[in-house]
Formats: structure tokens, C-alpha cells, sequence
């Protein structure tokens, strides 16, 4: 049976799995939109500068999510090469995610003995190295299940079928949508204001200071 009849006669429940993967995909991306701008929330007007720490765990953050862009861009393929599309995808989050783990666990354990009162002001009762981890596990736990229970991802065209056409080769069926555009729209800001707050607390310096009390790139 080829990819075309199975797609005609796919079971309605399979079909709103397919779309509810997809708004998944995108709130996978927006979640993670949600959390930096709370991070840059307490930069910006609470006045609390990132560590490095801080800033590897935001780009493992950024990394993770480009798992989720990658399904979406690329879901008209079933395969690139030889390589599952799902797999590239969600593989792309699982190793950002394992990577923030680390860095976040690792700056837990740097304020875990007693009487530390941790590094910046606790947001909900945790610091936001400790809210690292937590969303860290979620993308992790999302991935996973995604990666089990994820249908095949052809359900980005008009017609639900499978773009045979070569990968760069434009594509006459398949249309980001324009909740998708705006979606990636928040993110590309994200990811410039991350990257101008970076530059303006390290300034010209290869490192970052292990306490950050101002913005070099203006202080100098």
C-alpha cells in the first residue's frame, strides 16, 4: 500500500492525532518563548544579570526548540537520506535537553549546601537554574512521547501526502501556515535579543564574569 492510499484512508481519531502533534510542535517552541522572556523579565527589569551558567542553559534552551522547528519545516518528508525526519527532529531536543540538564544540574549543586542562599532571586519559590531543570525533564518527557507515539509527519501539505520532490528543491503543496511564521517570527526575536544581551554583558571579552554585575559592552 503507498503513502497516498494510506493517507485517504486513514482513521479520522489518526488525523486529529496528526493535528493535535502539530499544535504540540508549536507550543513545544512558543513554551519555550515563554520561559526566555520570563529569564529576560528578571534581567531587564528586576535588574539580575545572567552567569554564564545562566546563558548556557538559555542556548540549550534555544537548541532544544529547534528540534520542533526542524518537524515542522521539513514534515512534508518522510525521510531525508536515510535519516527519519522524527528522529532528527526530536533527537535534535533530546541532546539540547540532555546538554541543559547538565548545566543546570550542575549549577544546582554548586548552591546546595545548606545555608547557600543560591545564585539571583527564587521566582515561585526556585531559583531559575532549578526551573531549568524542570523544563529540561518536560522537553525531555515531550520528545519521548513524541518520538513512541508521533504518527508519521506528511501532515503538512494540503493533500496530507509525502513531497517526493529533493530536499531544496521548492515545493508547489507545501505552505507554512501563518500561525507557524509567526510562531518562528517570536522565536528569531527571541534568539536576537538572547544574542544582544549576551553581547552587551560580556562586551569584547571572550568570557563572561562568574558574577556579572553590569553591561561591559557600555560600562567600558
Amino acid at each position: 500500500m503507498n503513502d497516498v492510499t494510506h493517507q485517504n484512508d486513514e482513521h479520522p481519531l489518526s488525523k486529529l492525532w496528526r493535528r493535535i502533534e502539530f499544535a504540540i510542535l508549536h507550543f513545544c517552541i512558543l513554551g519555550i518563548c515563554g520561559v526566555l522572556i520570563g529569564a529576560f523579565f528578571v534581567q531587564f527589569v528586576a535588574g539580575e544579570f545572567p552567569c554564564p551558567l545562566c546563558v548556557l542553559q538559555r542556548m540549550a534552551m534555544i537548541l532544544s526548540a529547534m528540534g520542533s522547528i526542524f518537524v515542522i519545516t521539513h514534515g512534508h518528508y518522510a525521510r531525508i537520506q536515510d535519516f527519519s525526519v522524527m528522529g532528527l527532529g526530536y533527537g535534535m531536543s533530546i541532546l539540547a535537553a540532555v546538554a541543559g540538564l547538565a548545566i543546570a544540574t550542575r549549577q544546582v549543586l554548586l548552591h546546595i549546601q545548606p545555608g547557600d542562599s543560591g545564585y539571583g532571586s527564587p521566582v515561585l519559590g526556585m531559583h531559575l537554574y532549578s526551573w531549568s531543570v524542570v523544563v529540561f525533564l518536560v522537553v525531555l518527557l515531550v520528545s519521548g512521547m513524541m518520538l513512541i507515539f508521533g504518527r508519521s509527519p506528511i501532515l503538512f501539505s494540503p493533500t496530507g501526502e509525502e513531497d517526493q520532490s529533493a530536499i531544496g528543491k521548492s515545493s508547489n503543496t507545501y505552505r507554512l501556515r501563518w500561525y507557524s511564521w509567526l510562531t518562528f517570527g517570536i522565536f528569531g526575536a527571541i534568539i536576537v535579543v538572547n544574542a544582544f544581551a549576551t553581547l552587551a554583558e560580556s562586551g569584547f571579552h571572550p568570557f563572561l564574569p562568574d558574577n556579572p554585575a553590569g553591561y561591559r559592552l557600555f560600562d567600558e
